[in-house]
């Protein structure tokens, strides 16, 4: 597995892969995810994901192109595929989301897998919103998921955002 941070306006965002992708977006909080053993630096490797990625937060990129090797179960990965079909600039509930991979009563569970993502940003979790249209869980913190959202024109720019 290779790896390298990339800075953001997010913060600092830990990227991992391997040759078959991108396995791995971490957003470094007051505790940041470390490399694990056998993890290398990584060359050029993750120069097209670090690309795409600032094309993204400048506004010149709506889709992310790029070969993803997320680790999970075939439910989790099931909801990760839905997640990456949410459209820019959209929101969906976590129930509308278990609608559409035929769970309809595991609401909880895709809420759970949805928390599992471990390629945030790339593999959008935060277009998922609670019910009522609250903000509601994202591993990076709801005030990251609310500048993701202004930034794609899914809300509202909020008054001192950071982007």
């Amino acid at each position: 597995m290779f790896h390298r941070y990339h800075e953001s306006p997010l913060g600092r965002l830990l990227l991992a892969g391997d040759d078959a992708g991108l396995c791995l977006l971490h957003m470094d909080q007051d505790d940041p995810h470390p490399p694990v053993g056998g993890w290398q630096p990584a060359g050029a490797q993750l120069d097209e994901v670090c690309r795409q990625l600032d094309e993204y937060f400048a506004g010149r990129r709506q889709r992310f192109e790029l070969r993803l090797a997320a680790r999970g179960t075939p439910f989790q990965r099931a909801v990760w595929d839905a997640l990456v079909a949410i459209p820019f600039g959209s929101t969906c509930s976590y129930a509308e989301l278990a609608r559409r991979i035929d769970r309809p009563t595991a609401i909880r569970a895709v809420g759970a897998a949805n928390g599992a993502n471990p390629i945030a940003v790339i593999v959008p979790c935060h277009r998922v919103i609670g019910s009522d249209g609250s903000l509601t869980g994202f591993a990076g913190g709801l005030s990251r998921k609310a500048l993701l959202l202004e930034l794609e024109g899914a809300l509202p720019m909020q008054q001192g955002s950071l982007l």
